[in-house]
């Protein structure tokens, strides 16, 4: 059965390792964001491939680029459907797009989440998250460690 996998590809080759899948026909999900005028992908050095696990396995991992699939010690951990879903509702014209609710907040601001499951909840902001951060989240989620991470787009700077 065909099922989503997190593909960490090596540095800085996540737009030939895109290529090469879909040369292959495969199906392959890779987020990217527009930053002072450049795409760069919204998860450095991932992406995501729809793939059957074991029959394809070989063929995924022996790719040029790739430098491993995301797994434990049972195999490939499969993402939900769901989770492919929610970023691409957040593109617009194939890029993930960052919005804002007003002003930028800063650390020690007061937020307010303004959408989402968490809409109306009210907390501190502590710090914008880096690239690495945003693939730092994505790696605890695949790995089901459980943090818990708001969109900045979902908030927005209470006036003091």
């Amino acid at each position: 059965m065909l099922k989503w996998y997190v593909i960490n590809t090596k540095p800085k080759k996540e737009f030939q390792v895109e290529q090469l899948f879909q040369q292959a026909r495969f199906v392959v999900y890779h987020p990217k964001y527009l930053h002072e005028g450049q795409i760069k992908p919204f998860f450095p050095g991932y992406l995501f491939l729809k793939f059957r696990y074991p029959e394809q396995y070989h063929k995924v991992v022996y790719t040029r680029g790739v430098r491993k699939i995301i797994a434990n010690r049972q195999g490939p951990i499969p993402l939900e459907e769901e989770v492919i879903e929610c970023l691409k509702k957040r593109e617009k014209n194939g890029l993930i797009e960052i919005m804002k609710y007003g002003e930028d907040p800063k650390p020690g601001d007061s937020i307010k989440v303004v959408e989402g499951p968490f809409k109306g909840l009210e907390g501190v902001f502590l710090k914008e998250l880096s690239d690495q951060e945003r693939v730092m989240i994505l790696l605890n989620y695949v790995t089901y460690q459980g943090k818990l991470l708001i969109d900045k787009n979902k908030i927005k700077k209470i006036k003091s």
